[in-house]
């Protein structure tokens, strides 16, 4: 059986160190399930999702964007799709979901997964889709540093991860990725979503992407969708059911 790779992207938020890589042995045929994080996080947001998924014979990268552009990004993930060895499925959340988008156009790439993420057209960006429907309380909460924007705890509370515990959230917004903010108008060149199969999870309570928009995405995406109760975050506060919709894919992309 050939060997298969799975790229799981992006998106606003991540929790702890360095890449995660894990393999199954050397008689191992399941796919690799990568992680893409998106902005004011690492990849450490995936930590709920990834032990299962290595407990269940899969080989895990996580992806640490630097958040400096979209170019850098993309970049750090296409190192991911080569370390993958096979073809890709790539995963992301929030800003990875840019991320994935524009990736994604390479051959290895079988499909998309999107966690509360941005799925942009060719020429669209962030910001413009961000704009295209009522904002979210979280732009309120995010501080300027030299160019460089971080979110206050107050806003990982209130905007970001708001069913996580008090302890989570100090981790959330201790790790948290300082980001450019130049990545709101960083334009892809491509789309891949509309070559490849995807799949979509709306987080219905996010108040840091619109739920009506990701819902108006996913459409367009024709992906298939799960609408989840949770924040932003919905990988760390509804990671069995994120879970499912990643092996949904894996196993989609396999047959």
């Amino acid at each position: 059986m050939k060997k298969v790779g799975i790229l799981v992207f992006v998106g606003a938020l991540s929790l702890g160190s360095n890449a995660f890589s894990q393999t199954g042995g050397s008689t191992n045929t399941k796919p690799t399930v990568v992680f893409v994080h998106g902005l004011w996080a690492d990849g450490s947001s995936w930590s709920k999702v990834i032990n299962p998924l290595v407990d269940k014979g899969y080989k895990v990268i996580s992806v640490q964007n630097p958040t400096t552009s979209l170019a850098d990004d993309v970049t750090a993930t296409t190192r991911a799709i080569d370390r993958a060895d096979g073809d890709v499925i790539l995963v992301g959340h929030s800003w990875g979901g840019s991320v994935i988008t524009e990736a994604g156009a390479d051959p290895r790439v079988k499909a998309l997964v999107y966690i509360a993420a941005f799925a942009p057209d060719k020429g669209e960006t962030a910001g413009s889709l961000a704009e295209s429907v009522a904002p979210t309380i979280l732009g309120g909460f995010v501080q300027n540093a030299n160019g460089y924007l971080t979110l206050s705890r107050e806003g990982v509370a209130k905007g970001f991860a708001g069913d996580l515990t008090p302890k989570e959230q100090d981790v959330v917004y201790a790790v948290q990725q300082p980001a450019s903010k130049s990545v709101f108008g960083d334009v892809g060149v491509n789309a891949a979503w509309r070559t490849k199969p995807s799949w979509y999870v709306v987080a219905s309570e996010d108040n840091a992407i619109n739920p009506e928009l990701e819902k108006r995405m996913a459409q367009r995406a024709n992906a298939k969708t799960t609408i989840l109760k949770s924040s932003h975050v919905a990988m760390l506060s509804k990671p069995n059911e994120v879970l499912d919709v990643i092996l949904d894919a894996a196993t989609s992309v396999s047959k």
